[in-house]
């Protein structure tokens, strides 16, 4: 823009917001085709102040911890999780929040009315066997191991949940999906949303699109990184302090993102509205085009996601 949108385009723009404001969460509409979330009959079960037991005690498993406190889904004092002796900021996390940690996945396993599967994805066939002798729901948030892979190791009838969340959970803005495994029934699913729902936005998928969405919404994260770096580093080289830099790249990418979500409006409309006739968006546009940022961000996904798929297969092999 040269001197910034006309003044009948941001009233038309500000219109459009207030209107949409009070709609329908993102979740329950899906962009581009309108198609309307399918509705899942409410149970009306009660999952307050579940025991909740973390095999693995890592950075996501204090991020969904401490959400699920937060929401009021359970208490510090009921969730306990297995660390590694020296693994002492993990430690350190859950006593902050009031929950015990342990040294071995067995105390875990009995604790929890809920498992949450939180290890590396090379250390899960060594957990599983212990897990032989239970049939407590288990949600997994190891990334590219299948529900079959799961199942194969754990007694006939477990209910067991493929579940994909990305870093902003740490934040309480985490985008995450779901897949059920055959003996995972609504009750199962209905638990694992609304754990999921406490740390941001959670959605059920069929299995085959995990592998996908890991390449947008898991990986996503760091493009939106190196793109907010960027934004930065063109602030920087046309003269602005990097501190001002970055806080005008990080409001730009918030504020992008939240009048997406929240007015219902295409991106694309929204970038048009932007976009004055002969003016410095449109240029910036052009130059973006050129160099091939939608390919890269496109091609980013797709690589993403086949390297999930490479995962994936070599777990089902073992």
């Amino acid at each position: 823009m040269t001197t910034g949108l006309k003044t009948m385009e941001f009233l038309r723009l500000g219109r459009r917001v207030r209107r949409r404001l009070n709609a329908r969460s993102v979740s329950d509409q899906l962009l581009g085709d309108g198609e309307e979330k399918k509705k899942r009959v409410t149970l009306n079960i009660d999952t307050k102040m579940l025991k909740i037991g973390f095999i693995g005690g890592g950075k996501m498993a204090q991020a969904l911890a401490r959400g699920f406190i937060r929401s009021g889904l359970s208490k510090g004092e009921m969730m306990l999780a297995s660390c590694l002796p020296n693994d002492m900021s993990s430690i350190d996390a859950f006593k902050e929040i009031g929950s015990n940690t342990v040294f071995s996945n067995q105390p875990v396993i009995d604790h929890g009315d809920v498992l949450i599967l939180s290890v590396k994805p090379q250390v899960v066939p060594k957990v599983l066997p212990e897990l032989k002798n239970y049939k407590k729901l288990l949600l997994s948030i190891a990334m590219g191991i299948p529900l079959a892979s799961l199942e194969k190791a754990l007694p006939d009838g477990t209910p067991v949940i493929r579940v994909m969340p990305n870093t902003p959970v740490l934040v309480g803005c985490g985008a995450t999906v779901y897949a059920r495994g055959k003996y995972a029934g609504d009750k199962e699913a209905e638990i694992a949303e609304k754990l999921f729902s406490s740390v941001g936005l959670c959605e059920e998928v069929p299995e085959n699109l995990i592998d996908p969405v890991t390449g947008l919404a898991g990986s996503g994260p760091a493009y939106v990184y190196m793109m907010i770096e960027a934004l930065a580093d063109g602030g920087v080289k046309m003269g602005l302090m990097r501190p001002f830099a970055y806080k005008l790249a990080v409001q730009t990418v918030l504020g992008a993102g939240t009048m997406v979500r929240d007015t219902k409006t295409h991106p694309g409309q929204l970038k048009d509205d932007v976009a004055s006739p002969a003016g410095s968006t449109i240029v910036a546009l052009h130059y973006l085009e050129e160099h091939g940022l939608r390919s890269a961000i496109i091609g980013a996904v797709e690589v993403s996601t086949k390297r999930c798929k490479e995962v994936s297969l070599n777990a089902e092999k073992k």
